[in-house]
């Protein structure tokens, strides 16, 4: 008869397996953080078994939880050095952060241990291609200091509209509220707009993006209101339905937009167009935050450079990462509410005045304030722990606290993160998280939310919606090909 302790080893691995397929169900259903937890307890019960940490490890990916993805995977290889998924899932997980010298290693690995698997030698190759096209793009790149401005080079005047173009037009230099509204109903109707215009937008924004601040202070009147939006991720449609909700931007009904205009969504050219036109016909009806999303890096592999070449040229690639360049990097309302894509920072003591004086006219950094400005997330334990991205940190509600304490502000916003409910309250409501693409990836099924405040109280109003019809053009279309394989 066997002991008892087998007999209860026998039946923790069966609990733990029973768990384990709860979680899988759970991860077809797109519920991926119901999953992680699942597999957790899987872990717990059997921390032996490779294939719940590689498992944990791709519903991290889905959640763009990066860094816990590469450290679970890395688990699973640790515990089994043959387990060739490990090596998959890790690749992945450094793919997706744009560490292609990484993932090529360990997708050489699951090569070596399935050499006659098609799909390992297919992602093998593209992460070749992909390293062979970055060590290309370093072999020609020039310094900083050599840089030319290429919006310097572009004359949009010299553009010949062509008569048959029936598209929306800028009649000379002002951006009016009629061609805005015009260039929207086009591109709801899948129309064109002629890159004369596209080009007098993003120049025109550049110079007004240019003067500002790598902070800029926000004034909203007594009995007046402010609206804050979260990350669009070029979903165009559901732009559309915020501006249906809440009114067009204007003098009387400004918005922010926090970051994320881009990437993922297949609409991404219509957003940043839609959002920068509204800047240049009115500066003060809408302010612009930037994202990790705009930035090349991303951009290189999350769509909207390869969208930007389909739609318009390889110059506006350029020109887009230049203006991106010049986004602002946070923004305070009434001296009250700090507005900021990603959080806070991996040192106390961060003043509102280090914030302005950063010199943001780069691409972000990988460590510093500026990284952890566009990075970071809150976590629910105090004090500050390791980025579940692999980028800037995590940090608690004392952080939050301690900040707020230090400038003198009550309440910080920020976005960065998908939501169920399009929105959360978190460090003692402290800390607001909105995100404003619902369905995010037409597979999340979450809501979209944005804030509206009103002076003088500022007391934030959450509004939610759910995500709206578009065009049969799937999340990720002009994505990087190797990307696109992992979804």
């Amino acid at each position: 008869m066997p002991s008892m302790s087998t007999t209860e080893q026998k039946s923790d691995v069966s609990l733990a397996e029973s768990i384990k397929q709860q979680a899988n169900d759970a991860f077809k259903a797109n519920k991926f953080s119901q999953a992680i937890d699942l597999y957790t307890k899987a872990i717990e019960i059997n921390g032996e078994n490779a294939v719940y940490w590689a498992n944990r490890a791709f519903s991290h990916t889905k959640l763009e939880e990066y860094g816990s993805a590469i450290q679970d995977a890395s688990k699973a290889v640790e515990i089994d050095p043959k387990y060739s998924k490990g090596y998959y899932r890790r690749g992945a997980a450094y793919l997706a952060m744009g560490k292609f010298k990484e993932a090529l290693k360990d997708f050489q690995q699951v090569k070596r241990l399935s050499p006659n698997d098609p799909d390992a030698s297919k992602k093998l190759k593209e992460c070749e291609k992909a390293v062979m096209k970055l060590k290309f793009e370093e072999a020609i790149s020039v310094s900083a200091s050599e840089k030319h401005s290429v919006a310097e080079s572009i004359d949009f005047q010299t553009i010949d509209v062509e008569p048959q173009y029936a598209g929306a037009r800028i009649e000379g230099d002002v951006i009016t509220l009629e061609f805005v509204k015009k260039m929207m109903d086009d591109f709801k109707n899948q129309k064109s707009l002629h890159k004369r215009y596209a080009f007098q937008i993003v120049l025109q924004t550049r110079e007004i993006l240019m003067a500002l601040p790598s902070l800029v202070d926000i004034t909203v009147p007594n009995g007046k209101h402010f609206t804050v939006c979260g990350d669009v991720h070029g979903q165009f449609f559901d732009l559309l339905n915020i501006f249906e909700l809440n009114g067009l931007p204007s003098e009387e009904n400004p918005y922010l937009f926090n970051g994320d205009f881009v990437d993922r969504g297949s609409f991404s050219v219509e957003v940043i167009l839609t959002l920068f036109a509204f800047k240049c016909m009115s500066p003060s009806a809408i302010h612009l935050a930037r994202g990790n999303h705009e930035s090349k890096s991303m951009n290189k592999i999350y769509g909207f450079e390869g969208e930007v070449r389909s739609k318009l040229s390889d110059k506006f690639v350029e020109l887009f990462a230049e203006v991106f360049c010049y986004l602002p990097l946070a923004h305070v309302i009434n001296e009250k509410i700090f507005v900021v894509h990603g959080g806070l920072f991996s040192q106390d003591g961060v003043k509102l005045s280090d914030i302005r004086a950063i010199d943001r006219f780069c691409e972000p950094p990988e460590e510093g304030l500026m990284c952890e400005i566009l990075w970071s997330d809150p976590q629910p334990n105090p004090g500050r722990g390791p980025s579940k991205r692999g980028v800037g940190l995590s940090f608690g509600a004392d952080i939050t606290k301690r900040f707020l304490k230090d400038n003198n502000l009550d309440l910080v916003v920020r976005s960065h993160e998908v939501k169920d409910e399009g929105y959360e309250i978190e460090h003692d409501g402290k800390l607001i998280t909105v995100f404003s693409a619902p369905n995010y990836c037409d597979q999340m099924g979450n809501k979209g939310a944005f804030i509206r405040f009103e002076a003088p109280t500022l007391e934030p109003k959450i509004v939610t919606f759910s995500a709206v019809p578009h065009p049969d053009v799937k999340p990720m279309a002009y994505a990087s090909n190797f990307l696109r394989m992992f979804n």
